[in-house]
This record gives C-alpha cells, sequence and structure tokens, in this order.
C-alpha cells in the first residue's frame, strides 16, 4: 500500500506554530509531509519562533519546497495527496486561493487540491473580519474547502498555550481522517457524558 501524503502550507498570518504543530503530530504517523512556507510566513518566524532554525523546519517535514518553485510536484493534480492544510491561513492567502490565483506553489497546491476533489482545510487567523473576508470564506466553502479557524475548546481544561495549539491543530487533522491518540474528545477521554443542555 502506498503511504499516505499531506501538504502541510504555512502562510504569513500570526500563528506560525501552528504549522509547526501540525508537522510535529504527523512526525510519528505513517503520513507523508510536504510542505510549504511562504515568503511572509518566514516573517511571521522571525518575530515569532526566532529561535526555530530553517533547517529544524525541514527536519519535521519529509519534503520542503520553496514558494516560488511553481513546477514542484505538489503543484501536479496527478500527485496523489490526502489533501492540503494551511496552518495558519492569513487573509491573503484566502482570497487568492479564493479567486483562483495560482500565484506561488502555496496557492496553486491549494488550488489542486480544491480541482482533484481532494480536502483543503485552511485555519484562518484574523478578527474580527470584514466583508471580503467572510465572502471569500463563503466561497472556499462552496468549492468544497473547509474553513477551521483555530478556536479554543475550554472544556479540555487547558494548562498551557501548547494544549490549545495543539487541540486546533489535531481538531484540523481530524478532518482528514486522521487520528491523534493525544486528542481529547467530549464523552470519551474527558468523561464528559452528560454535556448540559
Amino acid at each position: 500500500m502506498t503511504q499516505q501524503r499531506i501538504v502541510i502550507g504555512i502562510s504569513g498570518a500570526t500563528g506560525f506554530a501552528y504549522g509547526i504543530k501540525a508537522l510535529t503530530l504527523l512526525k510519528p504517523l505513517n503520513i507523508q509531509t510536504h510542505l510549504v512556507i511562504s515568503k511572509a510566513a518566514h516573517i511571521t518566524r522571525a518575530h515569532e519562533a526566532p529561535d526555530l532554525s530553517l533547517a529544524q523546519i525541514a527536519s519535521l517535514a519529509d519534503k520542503v519546497y520553496p514558494v516560488n518553485n511553481i513546477g514542484a510536484a505538489i503543484a501536479s493534480g496527478s500527485f496523489k495527496t490526502m489533501g492540503m492544510l494551511i496552518a495558519p491561513c492569513s487573509m491573503r492567502t484566502l482570497a487568492a486561493i479564493a479567486q483562483g490565483l495560482s500565484d506561488n506553489l502555496l496557492t496553486r497546491a491549494a488550488d489542486v487540491v480544491l480541482k482533484e476533489r481532494r480536502r483543503l482545510v485552511l485555519m484562518v487567523r484574523e478578527s474580527p473580519f470584514n466583508l471580503a473576508h467572510l465572502k471569500n470564506m463563503e466561497t472556499i466553502t462552496l468549492m468544497g474547502g473547509v474553513i477551521c479557524p483555530p478556536v479554543p475548546a475550554l472544556y479540555q481544561h487547558i494548562n498551557s498555550i501548547d494544549d490549545i495549539i495543539t487541540h486546533s491543530v489535531a481538531r484540523a487533522l481530524d478532518l482528514f481522517g486522521i487520528d491523534i491518540p493525544t486528542l481529547p474528545r467530549w464523552g470519551e477521554d474527558l468523561h464528559l457524558n452528560n454535556k448540559p443542555e
């Protein structure tokens, strides 16, 4: 059986840690990761994770592509994947995908996922939303994509920021049918069998 593959995109919105967490959670699983990072995301990384080197990031993925390599494998529909997670997803990236602007490898890979009817999950990071943001999210949804903002689940009794990030990313990966064993689930791990009305 061919090893499953997933594309991980990291765009320039705040929340670089979401993309890193996705790679970290996927690392021990038998799923091949293909990573592309936008130019703006590298700027965000310098602010949010200055101690995290490019070599350390690359070591988390099976394959890393330059964002301007529009001829990379993930730019073709014949390269089979489970789909693509963009974590975080900036409003610029959201808009480009919604309008079909394949102007770099990140947006082209997302376009490929949509045209091949595979799963596209966007962890959009912005607040508050303006009308353009909302219309672009509606367009992505109508195209078959999933808008999955990283919203904390407070019922899990958060002890750290990492708990928040881990839960949000694990839920996003859940949308691909990827089981993250450590993901707390209502009524199971949390022993909350009687959710209040």
